[in-house]
């Protein structure tokens, strides 16, 4: 039996509120990202914390919270945590990296070599030599110890997250040599010494990402017009007195300008950006 007419625009109405009250479907995510690393990967140098006392010492403008900010479809898991070394990451960190990855930047390498303990040292000491001396002893385990160990590091994660785009994120050199510079104690002969620390790190970081499958971020040509000494804005902290911890880490700048600017490039087009 069919309907009277009457009763169609009755059927209409009752069939559009039906579908107006049916609940929204959440979008899916589009891939997940984790960002594992050290306190360059956190925020030591911003001054801005989500809590001070926290021993991993996170905070709201960091390159990976800004790349998260402006990727919402993306699902964000924060693993990094200062003080990070190869070792720690593999029990504290990996463990969060798991199959559905799809993009993964990660920063280590610079406390394996007790690269903190040597600027300490150049900043302190007042004989170029002792620096120097200082300096080449961490590259020297650099090749010997920390090189072996990002290999590891880096299968382990390619294992955890076999799909997964691994941007490897480097370090900056800290200094412009013979730029304008207020600090005092450190002469040319230790800027010079204290950047090939970094050059060190960075070409082991890049060998071993390349080997790897990964990409490398390389933060020097990027930072370079922005070091300490130079005629341009400062994107690192220098030696802050007041909040030690603070120095010699990207400042917001640093961060947003530097870090977060380039890995935006790197990832246009994928992982739903």
């Amino acid at each position: 039996m069919r309907a009277p007419r009457a009763l169609f625009p009755v059927l209409l109405a009752l069939i559009a509120t039906a579908v107006i009250a049916a609940p929204a479907q959440a979008a899916p995510l589009a891939g997940k990202y984790v960002a594992l690393g050290d306190s360059y990967t956190t925020a030591p140098g911003t001054r801005t914390y989500d809590n001070p006392n926290d021993a991993c010492r996170r905070g709201p403008l960091t390159y990976p919270r800004l790349w998260a900010a402006a990727h919402p479809s993306v699902a964000f898991v924060e693993a990094a945590c200062s003080g990070a070394t190869t070792t720690t990451m593999m029990t504290d960190q990996l463990p969060l990296v798991t199959a559905d990855t799809t993009l993964i930047t990660l920063q280590v390498g610079g406390n394996d070599v007790g690269f903190v303990d040597v600027l300490t040292n150049c900043v302190l000491t007042i004989d170029d030599r002792d620096c120097v001396n200082g300096v080449e002893l961490a590259k020297q385990a650099a090749n010997a110890y920390l090189s072996p160990g990002l290999a590891q590091l880096y299968a382990a994660v390619r294992a955890k997250a076999p799909s997964a785009r691994v941007i490897v994120v480097g370090y900056p050199r800290l200094y412009t040599i013979r730029g304008s510079c207020g600090i005092f104690g450190l002469s040319d002969t230790e800027r010079t010494a204290l950047n090939s620390a970094s050059d060190t790190l960075s070409a082991i970081m890049a060998q071993r990402s390349a080997e790897a499958g990964f990409t490398f971020l390389d933060a020097r040509p990027v930072f370079d017009p922005h070091s300490l000494c130079s005629s341009g804005s400062k994107w690192v902290t220098s030696l802050e007195w007041d909040k030690i911890n603070e120095s010699y880490h990207p400042n917001v700048a640093g961060h947003r300008d530097g870090y977060y600017a380039t890995l935006n490039s790197l990832t246009a087009g994928i992982t739903g950006a």
